[in-house]
């Protein structure tokens, strides 16, 4: 059975736990010390990875590399990977646009074979199951398939269209990440008239409703300096395909007034209250 050895760049929330969960079938999952945060050694220690010194000791060592980072730098990423020469599995899996998996997959190959990747869900902790959708050639997506087989990441193929699994992503995330916007505001605007509670009210005769759910504003704001770049993305995605992207642009531009919220523990009016600020 095969036991690659699995670099990640970088252990975010969602990077260190799918990392972990590539671990069941690996020989070693790796992670580069160098330039992280005293957090993110933290999230990779919880998880049990391996700290190498160098990205060069990181590459030489792995047979796949996941690539999980803000979008923003998806693309200095892979050409940090490239200038390495690396040549194994590359698994671009970021919230990036179709168009830019494309110019990372030119960026790589020939010499790293590059797996386009989308994760749908939530980080594999606490019994969720993310679904990693994979796009790319046959044998590399196979070998990813492999390396989640029995784990908490459920992985779906694609095909071998580098980009699908990209824009799949994005479909999802430009509704389910604006309608959370779309809530924040739907909520400030009651609470600016003293309705809040009534809206509320009307909201939880419908539970399918993300409205219902006005406690989801203060994580909205926690991740939005996370959400707002892929909104961006998704955005540029709506352009390509000749979709009018203003909306999620005007929804990016709402989460950038959390940014300082990142990662922050904030209630419902703390949330409201920043995104009122001008």
């Amino acid at each position: 059975m095969d036991q690659p050895t699995v670099g990640i760049l970088h252990p975010g929330s969602m990077g260190a736990a799918v990392a972990a969960c590539a671990a069941a079938n690996a020989s070693a999952v790796l992670w580069c010390e160098a330039g992280r945060s005293s957090a993110s050694a933290a999230r990779a220690a919880q998880f049990g990875l391996t700290p190498m010194a160098t990205l060069a000791d990181l590459l030489d060592r792995s047979d796949i590399v996941i690539g999980l980072c803000p979008p923003a730098a998806a693309e200095e990423l892979a050409r940090d990977v490239a200038g390495h020469r690396f040549a194994g599995v590359y698994v671009e899996a970021n919230a990036i646009n179709p168009e830019r998996a494309v110019r990372i997959t030119e960026l790589l190959e020939p010499t790293a074979t590059v797996v386009d990747g989308g994760v749908i869900g939530s980080p594999p902790v606490g019994g969720k199951t993310p679904l990693l959708y994979l796009s790319g050639p046959a044998a590399a997506t196979a070998r990813i398939e492999a390396l989640f087989a029995g784990t908490a990441v459920q992985t779906r193929p694609l095909g071998a269209e580098i980009g699908k699994a990209s824009a799949l992503k994005l479909s999802y995330a430009s509704f389910q990440k604006a309608s959370r916007v779309l809530v924040a505001l739907a909520v400030g605007m009651a609470r600016g008239h003293g309705v809040d509670q009534e809206l509320i009210e009307v909201a939880s005769r419908r539970t399918d409703s993300y409205l219902a759910e006005p406690e989801y504003v203060a994580k909205t704001a926690a991740r939005a300096w996370r959400w707002g770049p892929e909104l961006a993305e998704a955005a540029d995605a709506l352009a390509a395909a000749g979709l009018p992207p203003e909306m999620l642009r005007a929804a990016a531009s709402t989460l950038a007034r959390w940014n300082d919220a990142k990662d922050g523990e904030l209630t419902l009016a703390d949330a409201l209250d920043r995104l009122a600020q001008p």
